[in-house]
């Protein structure tokens, strides 16, 4: 995959802020209709999933600083930019994901197996969970649908692409609207049990299904966010390209280190260490610095910062 982990910049921050904007909509209102669904029927399900809700919007307001904040522009004190801020921040909204949804969850269903629970009426809760299942079906069709663009555009697959991206703030809302839906209809399938069999023990395991549920996608997003904060490099096959790139460049003789870092969904750094031919002038070395500065921004649009560092080559180091 050549650049999936580099999103380019007219993909943009503005885009995911609209979609961010639209999850935190929809699961405002659904948080609250799933607390006086639950509080109404008792079911220990339609409150695991209010609290899952309630983390959720925690979630995409967290986003959305990650998303402002990260767009403030390099200045003296932070001369690299802010572009990693927005994974410290997407972090915090999967720590908020583990522990606003994942542990009330569990221990909500673990609480009705223990205490046993009356089955209250469910026709209110059946109600909300369809309701619900439209509005998160939109957000979730709307990040689906930014995130099958970018992988058009790179020509991989949508799995692929969410897998990879930076744009951190995407993938946190096609994934936790993902695990709703499923939420939503483990919900739908314990107040069913409990119709049935006439037992709140249904509602329990569903109440600890969703919890288990969100551990996940809070562990993939906390993981996720943990490595671009300590610094993620490009995949191999665009590091290869870059050397390529460099390699290219009049009057380079060797590539001697690379590094490459994402710092932000449409913002890499390249460093080299770059053995010039012997020969060249200084200002035939500038020149060729330029003009490879060029080509790898032709060629990445998310490089935003490009460090050649003139170095002699191994045999012709001083001991």
């Amino acid at each position: 995959m050549d650049s999936v982990q580099t999103e380019a910049a007219e993909d943009g921050t503005g885009e995911s802020t609209g979609t961010v904007l639209v999850a935190a909509g929809a699961n405002l209102g659904i948080a609250a209709a799933k607390a006086v669904g639950g509080m109404i029927s008792g079911s220990s399900a339609m409150l695991s999933e209010a609290a899952h809700s309630v983390a959720d919007t925690v979630t995409e307001l967290l986003l959305l600083t990650a998303l402002k904040r990260s767009a403030k522009p390099a200045d003296e004190d932070h001369p690299l930019g802010h572009g990693q801020e927005r994974y410290i921040w997407a972090l915090l909204a999967s720590v908020a994901t583990f522990v606003g949804g994942a542990v009330f969850s569990v221990y909500d269903g673990i609480h009705t197996f223990l205490h046993g629970e009356e089955p209250g009426d469910p026709l209110v809760s059946y109600v909300i969970l369809a309701v619900a299942f439209l509005l998160e079906g939109y957000s979730l069709r709307t990040g689906i649908r930014q995130a099958r663009a970018a992988a058009a555009r790179y020509g991989v697959g949508l799995r692929r692409y969410v897998r990879h991206t930076p744009d951190t703030a995407v993938k946190a809302v096609v994934m936790e609207d993902s695990a709703a839906l499923a939420g939503l209809l483990l919900a739908a399938g314990g107040l069913l049990g409990g119709q049935l069999t006439g037992s709140g023990v249904w509602d329990g395991v569903a109440a600890v299904l969703i919890g288990l549920l969100l551990v996940y996608v809070a562990w993939v997003l906390g993981r996720s966010n943990a490595q671009l904060i300590i610094g993620r490099s490009l995949p191999p096959a665009m590091r290869d390209a870059v050397r390529e790139r460099l390699l290219a460049v009049p009057d380079v003789v060797a590539v001697l280190e690379l590094v490459t870092v994402v710092q932000g969904p449409d913002e890499v750094l390249i460093a080299a260490k770059v053995d010039f031919r012997d020969l060249a002038t200084a200002a035939e070395v500038e020149r060729s610095c330029e003009e490879a500065e060029r080509s790898l921004r032709a060629r990445f649009p998310a490089v935003r910062r490009v460090f050649l560092d003139p170095t002699p080559g191994s045999g012709q180091r001083a001991p």
